[in-house]
């Protein structure tokens, strides 16, 4: 189920990296170990917020959903990677769900664990701040760009922001790129088709590969109308 022991997967996560082989231990020692099966949620929006989370292995994608059922991802969370601590923190009820796009194996650690933790490792708690400023500054660079770029430019700086995370391969579909983008799956086709005549990417079976990051970054940052 997991490849890799809690330890060595705690390691390599940024919030626990500086702490000694003694310290990974005790922490894995209150770790819970959770498989999840693709498109299976981990939980909902509104569910209690009693615990945080922590990607091992897999990827999971946080979510909301409009009153009309419509699906708008807030995130794609990778190995090493925290999320559901914001509700941990102030004690009210996850803002979004979280649901697995890939086989998943995810660490969980409950809320009087993790308070703990952080009243005896100040680096953690910093490391958590740091990482919390870093996803809102993301947040208002997506409402900056959602309220004045055209869309052409939307999915552009998307996928540069991607890549920059990622590499040039990306594995999202196109509705998953349209659902980042706040825009819809038939305007994400038809931005991404103009990319690939212009030599900037390729996409095929759910992954798309930029090959050439200069060009995707001038056609962001051109503002003719598409």
């Amino acid at each position: 189920m997991v490849a890799r022991s809690k330890t060595e997967a705690l390691r390599d996560s940024l919030l626990f990296s500086g702490l000694s082989e003694e310290e990974l231990g005790e922490l894995a020692g209150i770790v819970r170990v959770t498989a999840l099966e693709p498109e299976e949620y981990l939980f909902w929006e509104g569910d209690a917020a009693d615990a945080l989370y922590i990607i091992c292995e897999g990827r999971v994608k946080v979510l909301k959903h409009s009153s009309a059922g419509k699906e708008f991802i807030v995130a794609f969370v990778g190995p090493g990677e925290m999320f559901g601590e914001v509700a941990v923190f102030d004690g009210k009820p996850y803002p979004a769900s979280a649901q697995a796009v890939e086989p998943t194996s995810v660490f969980s650690i409950m809320r009087g664990d993790f308070v703990r933790l952080l009243g005896e490792r100040p680096d953690v708690a910093l490391r958590i701040m740091l990482v919390l400023s870093g996803r809102l500054r993301d947040a208002q660079n997506r409402l900056r760009d959602i309220a004045n770029e055209r869309v052409e430019q939307r999915i552009g700086n998307l996928l540069l922001m991607l890549a920059s995370r990622l590499g040039p391969e990306l594995p999202f579909t196109r509705q998953e790129i349209a659902d980042m983008a706040g825009t819809t799956i038939e305007t994400a086709i038809r931005v991404m088709s103009g990319f690939k005549e212009k030599g900037i990417l390729s996409s095929a079976r759910g992954k798309t590969l930029i090959l050439d990051e200069a060009k995707l970054r001038s056609a962001s940052e051109e503002t003719s109308p598409l």
